[in-house]
């Protein structure tokens, strides 16, 4: 009995290696779907974890040590990799979405007529809101000058040529091409907007 007792209570390695790869594509398949994450912070993180700690709880009271150990390590590694892709999400879904359909948005782009201004080749590249609080959008711009790029590198906000707003944040995608952070409330070639609020 003894000898049955330890082959069911060893360590199970596949268990954490589980909890990462499903964490992993799940994550992967939110920032796909999701602009903001949010459903996956309130909604995935807590039923997860709540589930996992359920599990826990059942076999240390049925005291499966080794279990229990590989269930904790489990729950270690979905917080540790979700609050990684939490901080980072942003930039993982702007890369997989870039990835993905890059082509389409870079054609819808490139095929627009000059403006004769010396505003920057743009279309919607992402955005999100909620009622009340207004919406934020984000816009994918060529820039065959890449005069963007150290605006890219620094991270500041600021008013750069090409762009007629301050904006917060500029992204690079790839030589050319940036993805540009309106400030929430704001829209590029809509006059009626205050631009200056920001200024």
């Amino acid at each position: 009995m003894g000898a049955i007792d330890g082959i069911r209570d060893r360590f199970h390695w596949w268990l954490p290696f589980c909890a990462a790869s499903v964490t992993i594509l799940v994550c992967l398949l939110d920032a796909l779907l999701e602009s903001d994450g949010l459903l996956y912070f309130f909604l995935v993180i807590p039923t997860v974890s709540l589930s996992l700690f359920a599990l826990f709880v059942a076999t240390a009271i049925r005291k499966r040590r080794r279990d229990s150990l590989a269930i904790l390590s489990m729950l270690a590694i979905y917080w540790t990799l979700s609050f990684a892709f939490i901080k980072n999400h942003s930039s993982i879904r702007n890369a997989e979405r870039w990835s993905v359909w890059s082509h389409r948005y870079k054609a819808e782009v490139l095929a627009q007529a000059n403006s004769g201004s010396e505003e920057l080749k743009h279309v919607d590249w992402d955005g999100w809101g909620f009622p009340g609080a207004g919406d934020t959008t984000v816009y994918l711009v060529f820039d065959p000058t890449n005069s963007l790029a150290a605006a890219a590198r620094s991270h500041h906000p600021g008013k750069f040529p090409g762009i007629p707003c301050t904006v917060p944040r500029i992204t690079r995608m790839e030589s050319q091409w940036y993805a540009v952070l309106f400030y929430t409330d704001e829209r590029w070639g809509r006059p009626h907007w205050d631009c200056g609020m920001q200024d």
